[in-house]
């Protein structure tokens, strides 16, 4: 029609039914313009839990032994811990491009395929930890350029081959804590040039080669504790100019000095905790300007020179040394008075002063010994400080002993004959050694008085020489020796007599022997030992006293025995145990009884014991102290409303993964609780499943409860399935309370997209 009053001519007005199909048309137009994810959204693998709101996929503990193939394009995170994946081939999320968060961990993985992650390049996060890589192919981590974090923690790494890192330009953590790493090779970390923390504690690194951490300009903070270096590995670490925090305890250092050549000028904060310290050089971090903390809590210093060179620092902490408060320390404290250093520490002697905080003291109150042979109260000379290490060495030029299959370096004192075919222990080293090294050698007998002559020995490593027998006063002499390495060898027993003239032994490994019963007797004689590891023997069970009047032991590894019996008596009184690991063994319950006397305890680990069932009061001898609990593969079906009764001021951590739980109660004491992980259990999703689902829906953390059954149920959140608990008794009171917003976000996406799609239609 034309308007005569226009310019323009002007459609006629459409029939309903025509615009009914002009609707329609419109739709089919749009539809494929729209957002992709629209139609990705629906799909979900039939094992996976997808979240809509979050785009996230979570497949936990479903025995999956490949990457599922209907997930989600658009997925941003996924979860497939807990399965069974063992190898992660080429190109295994080449359609997941949109990836940002992995998790691999606990699958068993023992292979990552060369380009197995190409594809991801939005990835921010990769956690492989606690699987079973032995070593990486160098293009294993290809494709992964926006990387900021991996977590490589709880593998069987050996060795690191340069080039392996090489493609994570934007990496910022990398840990590779808790492996089996032995040597870094130089450029180990080439093409990190972003990274600002690197954890390597809890390996077997006894050697850094001089360039292992050159390429590393960003680095910030590295975590070298519990090693097996032998000493300050300067050159390598000097290496890492930015670093501002630097981790070392645990290791057994036995001296630091100037020529370790520790030059950090950013260096802040520097931990030498609990090692085998027992003299520092004056200059030993003279080229650490910027020094402002340093950690040297738990070694064997008696003395302490004034250090020359760190000028900014603030705080020296000394606590756990024997120092001697003697006229030989006025230096050390008029260093701290002067250059107003905060100190802690207590003196061991003499009598007079002992206990008394180093901070408290004047230079005043330090005296001379007035007698050559006895202090003024009559000590003997022989209480007073060792001598410093530099003190023991031979006059330049002159000849040092040494047997000729071995080497031995006079400057850290060390000495080494590492599989030489060795048939019989050699003699002949110089009297100031202080580790010595023998391992992987062939002689069946320690005859008496092998290494006399050795007194400042610290460190006897014999690991893996086929010794059957230790004879009576073997280590005669060694009147400084801290740490024992007896692994991997023949022993089925152990005197008392063979330990004699070792009364200072702190560490003791005895792992992957013959053991049918813990050595008792030779136990008693060792009034200082600290850690005790019994890993991977035949011990059957634990009489009364068998480990009782240790008064100084703080770790007990009993790890993978026969163990069926625990007696009570058999741990207790040990008023200084924290960690108590008995995973790997045959006990069909919680050794209740051998947990009193044990007051101090931090640390229980249960795992992999054939318990079934907890009952009421199980942790109760040590509901005050214990801070994380390992129950996981336990086989336990059955947990009593009371099993953690007297456990909540201080529980951080509880592990019950893979078990067979249908059910479990409430457990509202544990109030402070950190970690909690129930993931790998059948858990049935019915009302009487309702007191467990309301106490995790007050949790805020990630406990990894699935359900298993009813069947519609399966894969399900225990935690996030509101829906399957609202027809249960006692719901519609705890339902009146929340108002209707809440139950909205409370219910919101639980189906990937079919919401969304629905909106958006109704839109159009």
């Amino acid at each position: 029609m034309w308007d005569p009053c226009s310019c323009e001519q002007r459609p006629l007005p459409l029939s309903p039914r025509a615009q009914s199909v002009s609707l329609v048309l419109l739709l089919f137009l749009l539809l494929p313009l729209g957002p992709p994810w629209h139609a990705a959204a629906q799909r979900c693998p039939q094992t996976c839990v997808c979240d809509n709101s979050r785009r996230h996929v979570v497949c936990r503990h479903q025995n999956l032994t490949e990457v599922p193939s209907a997930i989600p394009e658009l997925t941003q995170r996924l979860d497939l811990q807990g399965n069974m994946l063992k190898e992660i081939a080429p190109a295994a999320f080449q359609d997941l491009p949109y990836l940002t968060h992995l998790d691999l961990r606990h699958c068993q993985v023992e292979l990552v395929a060369e380009g197995a992650f190409r594809g991801l390049g939005r990835l921010l996060f990769l956690n492989l930890a606690s699987n079973r890589l032995s070593a990486l192919p160098q293009e294993a981590l290809d494709g992964l350029g926006s990387l900021r974090r991996l977590e490589l923690e709880g593998n069987m790494l050996e060795e690191l081959r340069p080039g392996t890192f090489g493609a994570l330009g934007a990496l910022a953590t990398l840990n590779l804590a808790h492996n089996a790493l032995v040597y870094l090779p130089p450029m180990a970390f080439q093409g990190l040039v972003r990274t600002r923390w690197l954890q390597l504690s809890h390996n077997a690194l006894s050697v850094l080669a001089p360039e292992a951490l050159a390429g590393l300009p960003a680095l910030r903070r590295l975590s070298l504790q519990h090693n097996e270096l032998q000493a300050l590995p300067g050159q390598a670490l000097s290496q890492a100019r930015s670093l501002a925090r630097l981790e070392l305890g645990h290791n057994p250092f036995t001296y630091a000095g100037e020529e370790d050549e520790l030059a950090l000028p950013s260096l802040r904060e520097l931990m030498l905790d609990h090692g085998a310290l027992q003299a520092l050089d004056p200059k030993a971090f003279a080229h650490c300007p910027r020094l402002h903390t340093l950690d040297l809590r738990g070694n064997q210093l008696d003395t302490l020179p004034p250090l020359q060179g760190p000028g900014q620092l603030r705080q020296l902490q000394l606590q756990g040394n024997p120092l001697w408060c003697g006229c030989q320390a006025r230096p050390l404290l008029e260093w701290l008075a002067r250059a107003r250093v905060r100190s802690d520490g207590a003196c061991r002697g003499p009598r007079r002063l002992q206990g008394e905080a180093l901070d408290a003291l004047r230079p005043s109150d330090l005296r001379c010994p007035g007698d050559p042979a006895e202090d003024e109260e009559g000590e003997p000379a022989a209480a007073r400080p060792r001598a410093p290490p530099g003190a023991l060495r031979e006059e330049d030029g002159e000849a040092r002993p040494c047997p000729s299959a071995c080497v031995c370096a006079s400057e850290s004192r060390h000495s080494s004959c590492e599989r030489q075919g060795l048939q019989a222990v050699p003699r002949g080293f110089p009297n100031d050694t202080q580790l010595l090294d023998l391992r992987q050698n062939h002689f069946p007998l320690v005859p008496r008085a092998a290494f006399l002559g050795l007194s400042h020995l610290v460190s006897l490593h014999l690991q893996h020489c086929n010794i059957v027998e230790l004879e009576a006063g073997a280590l005669a002499g060694l009147g400084g020796l801290l740490y024992l390495y007896l692994s991997d060898n023949q022993l089925a027993g152990l005197s008392a007599a063979a330990l004699e003239g070792a009364p200072h032994l702190g560490y003791l490994y005895l792992e992957r022997n013959r053991f049918l019963q813990v050595p008792s007797a030779a136990l008693r004689a060792l009034p200082r030992l600290f850690a005790l590891h019994l890993q991977g023997n035949a011990v059957d069970h634990l009489a009364p006293g068998d480990l009782a009047g240790l008064q100084a032991l703080r770790w007990l590894y009993l790890s993978g025995n026969r163990i069926t019996q625990v007696s009570p008596g058999a741990l207790g009184p040990a008023p200084e145990l924290e960690k108590l690991h008995l995973d790997r063994n045959q006990l069909r319950e919680v050794p209740t009884g051998a947990l009193e006397g044990l007051p101090a305890l931090l640390e229980l680990q249960l795992s992999g014991n054939p318990l079934g069932a907890l009952r009421d009061g199980a942790f109760q001898p040590v509901g005050r102290s214990l801070q994380h609990l390992f129950l996981n593969s336990s086989g336990l079906e059955q947990i009593s409303p009371g099993a953690f009764s007297g456990l909540g001021p201080r529980l951080l951590s509880l592990y019950l993964q893979k078990n067979q739980l249908q059910a479990l109660p409430a457990l509202p004491g544990l109030s402070q609780l950190e970690l909690v992980d129930l993931g790998g259990n059948p858990f049935r999703c019915d009302c009487q499943l309702l007191p467990l689902h309301r106490w995790l829906a007050g949790l805020n953390l990630r406990v990894g409860a699935t359900c298993a059954a009813p069947p519609s149920a399966r894969g399900r959140g225990v935690k996030a399935a509101v829906a399957l608990f609202e027809d249960c008794p006692g719901w519609a009171a705890r339902k009146a309370k929340r108002t209707p917003s809440a139950r909205r976000t409370h219910t919101k996406g639980r189906r990937w997209g079919a919401d969304k799609v629905g909106k958006e239609r109704g839109r159009l």
